[in-house]
């Protein structure tokens, strides 16, 4: 473990344009759950299944019990940044980190301080009126009862991705051009089995490729050095 870490700390010192491609793992230890680990969202058992729950179709057919399980799960406003946050910020102001790219939609890259993220799957911290497309944050949504609703009178839905939503295209080709032009990706706390996310590895030329991940990856045999521990074991090492 000690050597894997002075070999990352060796990558980061030769690295300048280093990009970071995070998962749910980035946020566990700050206390929000893991969607596919043991103790995830999606072992645990309700009238439907949380991939049913948070598709298109079922917030259109049935946004009442979509914001029930929304408001219940979802709401990642009161949890604060950890060590692996932090140590990110400080990458992007020694101009190290060029962008991060997240799969999470509970803004803690930003309540950290970091300025360039990607946001694949959208943000909990906006939403929009489907009737007048009027901004709400995601205090206003996570404290209203029942199904939030626009002074329109319209719903409002998050901005996240659900299921059977493509993702936003700007996003993803701002993500994609970043990996492209870094000398160094990191990939962190991401079982890289979701796609088209999954699917940006293919677009690093690169010389370090990282995973650190507490399980194997299916794209573990493609990087320069894999680490399998937490990410705030590694990160408070840095």
């Amino acid at each position: 473990m000690e050597e894997k870490i002075e070999e990352f700390k060796k990558m980061l010192k030769e690295s300048n344009k280093i990009v970071f491609f995070g998962g749910a793992g980035v946020s566990t230890e700050s206390g929000i759950p893991d969607f596919r680990s043991k103790d995830g969202l999606y072992n645990m058992q309700y009238k439907y299944e949380p991939e049913e729950i948070l598709s298109h179709s079922f917030f259109i057919n049935n946004p009442e019990e979509f914001y029930e399980f929304y408001k219940n799960k979802m709401n990642s406003l009161k949890y604060e940044p950890n060590i692996t946050h932090q140590k990110l910020v400080e990458l992007e102001n020694n101009g190290k980190l060029k962008a991060i790219i997240t799969q999470n939609i509970d803004g803690l890259h930003q309540k950290a301080g970091s300025k360039v993220v990607y946001e694949l799957h959208g943000s909990v911290y906006r939403n929009h009126c489907l009737k007048c497309h009027r901004f709400y944050d995601g205090k206003y949504v996570f404290e209203s009862k029942g199904i939030p609703k626009c002074s329109c009178g319209g719903i409002i839905k998050p901005d996240v991705v659900l299921y059977e939503e493509v993702l936003d295209e700007v996003v993803l080709n701002e993500a994609i051009k970043s990996i492209r032009e870094s000398d160094m990706l990191i990939i962190a706390g991401t079982s890289l089995t979701v796609y088209p996310a999954s699917g940006l590895i293919n677009y690093f030329n690169g010389k370090y490729l990282v995973l650190i991940n507490k399980d194997k990856t299916p794209y573990d045999y493609k990087a320069n050095l894999v680490i399998n521990e937490s990410l705030g074991k590694v990160f408070e090492n840095i």
